[in-house]
C-alpha cells in the first residue's frame, strides 16, 4: 500500500494559524519517519481563499529531504498555482481537485466542468515541461449534498476523458463521506482493470465506526493507494457531521500490517502539539 499523509487537508480549515516553523518541525517528523510515500505538505492557492496555507512556501524551504524517500505534493487550483509550485524541485507532484458536481467545481475553483477541463490542459502541460506529476483528485466521486446529477458512470467517462490529456494518477475522493463499501467497490473493480496503465487512490472521508469496511471494499478492489490524516483530522465542513473526517492515518498503517507503534504514537502527539 501506498499511503500519503494530508497534514495540508487536516489542518487547512482551522481558524488559528499555525505558527510556520510549528508546520515545519511536523512535516520534518513525518519525513523522517518513512511511513510515507507521499505527503501533501501545502498549496498555492489563493490565501484570502485558505489562509492557514499562506506559508506554503516557507515551510518548503524548511523541509529536511536529505534522508527520505518520501515525496512531497502541492495543491494547486490554476495555471497561476502550477507556474509557482512548479519551479520548486523539492515537489514530485501537483494536486488538482476536479469535480465531477458542477456545483462543487464552482464554489471550489469558480469554474465550470468544461473549464476545469481546459485548466487541466494547461496544468499538464505545465507539468511536462517541469519534470512534475499532476495527480487528480475526483471531488465529490461518490456523490454530493447538491442535488447534482451522480452516477457511477458519470465518474468513469470523465476518468476516461481525462486520460486522454496524459494523466496518470487519479484519486477517488469522497468529499461529503457518503461513500458505501458498494459504490466503493464498483467503481475500483470498474477502472483498475480496464486502465492497468494509470494509478487510482482512494481519499475517503469517514465516521469512527465504518473506517475499516470502506479501505477493505477499496483494496479487495485493486486499490493500493491510500490517503489519510493523523487522528483522522479535518475533512469537509460541507458534510455538516463532526464525526464525518479524513480517514486516519493509524488505521490504514495497521491494516497495512505495519508495526511501528511508537513511531506512530508519536506522531499522533505532534499533530496535537502542533494544532494546540
Amino acid at each position: 500500500m501506498k499511503i500519503i499523509e494530508c497534514p495540508r487537508d487536516a489542518i487547512q480549515g482551522l481558524h488559528h494559524f499555525i505558527p510556520t516553523n510549528k508546520k515545519i518541525a511536523y512535516i520534518n517528523q513525518l519525513l523522517e519517519s518513512n511511513l510515507f510515500d507521499t505527503i501533501d505538505f501545502g498549496s498555492f492557492v489563493s490565501p484570502k481563499a485558505i489562509p492557514q496555507m499562506a506559508d506554503t512556501k516557507g515551510v518548503l524551504y524548511g523541509g529536511n529531504l536529505f534522508e527520505t524517500k518520501t515525496k512531497l505534493l502541492a495543491i494547486i487550483a490554476n495555471e497561476r498555482g502550477a507556474v509557482e509550485a512548479s519551479v520548486y524541485p523539492q515537489i514530485t507532484y501537483l494536486g488538482y481537485p476536479f469535480s465531477v458536481s458542477e456545483t462543487f467545481q464552482l464554489r471550489n475553483t469558480n469554474v465550470t466542468i468544461s473549464e476545469s477541463v481546459e485548466r487541466v490542459k494547461v496544468i499538464q502541460d505545465i507539468c511536462s515541461k517541469t519534470n512534475k506529476e499532476l495527480v487528480i483528485y475526483i471531488s465529490m466521486g461518490f456523490g454530493n449534498p447538491y442535488g447534482d446529477i451522480w452516477n457511477a458512470e458519470i465518474v468513469l467517462v470523465w476518468i476516461e476523458k481525462l486520460k486522454q490529456l496524459g494523466i496518470k494518477i487519479f484519486s477517488l475522493s469522497d468529499t461529503v463521506g457518503v461513500a458505501t463499501p458498494e459504490s466503493i467497490k464498483y467503481l475500483f473493480e470498474n477502472l483498475i482493470p480496464q486502465h492497468p496503465d494509470l494509478e487510482f487512490g482512494a481519499h475517503l472521508h469517514t465516521i469512527p465506526d465504518t473506517w475499516r469496511e470502506k479501505v477493505e471494499s477499496a483494496y479487495n478492489a485493486g486499490c493500493r493507494r491510500f490517503d489519510g490524516a493523523i487522528l483522522g483530522f479535518g475533512g469537509c465542513p460541507m458534510a455538516a457531521d463532526e464525526l464525518v473526517g479524513n480517514m486516519p492515518t493509524e488505521n490504514l498503517l495497521s491494516f497495512a500490517g505495519n508495526a511501528e507503534t511508537e513511531k506512530i504514537e508519536l506522531l499522533k502527539i505532534a499533530f496535537q502539539n502542533m494544532i494546540s
